[in-house]
């Protein structure tokens, strides 16, 4: 009888211990919260700050802004956006990036997903070292080699002061982090579909077309909007290679901005506009991003 009893005596404290554990960890994770929720709004304050900033200046007027700098619209002025709608060359400038960006897209998401497919489905000597090559280039951006392809889009291939001399390059650098993410995503569809497939009769090609991409569409969404994004908000190399009506958004930023330096408001507003369209873009797409991402990090 004393060895039972001693037993139970001896376990009851462990009992008690494992039952306190997890109230610590409670307690513990409750205490790191509010420093966790802190420091998110500080980042968020960080981000939003500039961007609230110049909307709300692009509802104030010139005396407004030099009179209180950091106040609120009082009273609210709509010329300011009205004057940058109504001008023709603002919208010259949205098509110009329009254009290119979709451009930069297709040929990113294309050349991309058939450069994937037979690094995540084909088994070949030198699979990972063409992979290599296209992991290394995420180290390059195009400001190292902005003088060869200055010479190559202008002489060479003839193509300055046009939409496919800025999407090619710019398709061109956005490839690797293409490849990058598609080809875990593509990886990840079961070897079974394919297989299936091919006992149906269906070849390789086939395959790719009618099975592959349909179900791979996150991941090709997700690389597309950050073709989209990275095209519109691309400076250097437009700068470089388009000229007067070819300029893009952000070109014309730079430009209003110089033309018009007094006009601070005015310069709010147009750099808002300018904006708005890959932000609204973006936002849109996020859910949508995100799936793609997790789709690449599982496979």
């Amino acid at each position: 009888m004393s060895a039972p009893t001693t037993n139970v005596l001896m376990s009851a404290p462990t009992a008690r211990n494992t039952g306190r554990e997890p109230a610590r960890r409670r307690r513990s994770n409750g205490g790191s919260q509010p420093l966790v929720y802190a420091i998110a709004l500080v980042v968020v304050a960080l981000t939003l700050g500039p961007v609230l900033y110049g909307v709300l200046g692009g509802f104030r007027t010139n005396a407004q802004i030099a009179q209180d700098p950091s106040g609120l619209p009082d009273p609210w002025v709509l010329d300011n956006y009205v004057g940058v709608l109504t001008s023709a060359s603002f919208w010259q400038y949205a098509v110009n990036s329009a254009v290119i960006a979709v451009l930069t897209t297709a040929i990113t998401v294309v050349l991309g997903v058939m450069a994937a497919y037979p690094l995540a489905r084909y088994r070949f000597k030198g699979r990972e070292a063409l992979f290599m090559v296209f992991v290394v280039g995420l180290l390059f951006p195009a400001t190292v080699a902005i003088v060869p392809l200055f010479i190559l889009i202008t002489q060479n291939l003839q193509l300055g002061n046009t939409w496919l001399g800025v999407a090619l390059p710019q398709a061109a650098f956005a490839l690797p982090v293409t490849v990058v993410i598609l080809r875990p995503f593509l990886a990840a569809i079961p070897q079974e579909l394919e297989e299936a497939a091919q006992l149906d009769g269906t070849s390789r090609i086939g395959f790719f077309w009618r099975v592959l991409l349909p179900l791979s569409g996150p991941g090709m969404v997700t690389v597309g909007v950050l073709a989209f994004v990275g095209s519109w908000n691309a400076y250097l190399l437009p700068l470089l290679l388009l000229q007067s009506d070819m300029k893009t958004l952000p070109l014309g930023v730079a430009d209003f901005s110089s033309e018009h330096s007094a006009d601070t408001a005015g310069v709010f507003a147009f750099t808002t506009l300018a904006m708005i369209p890959a932000l609204v873009f973006f936002l849109a797409m996020q859910k949508r991003i995100v799936n793609g991402l997790q789709g690449a990090v599982k496979g």
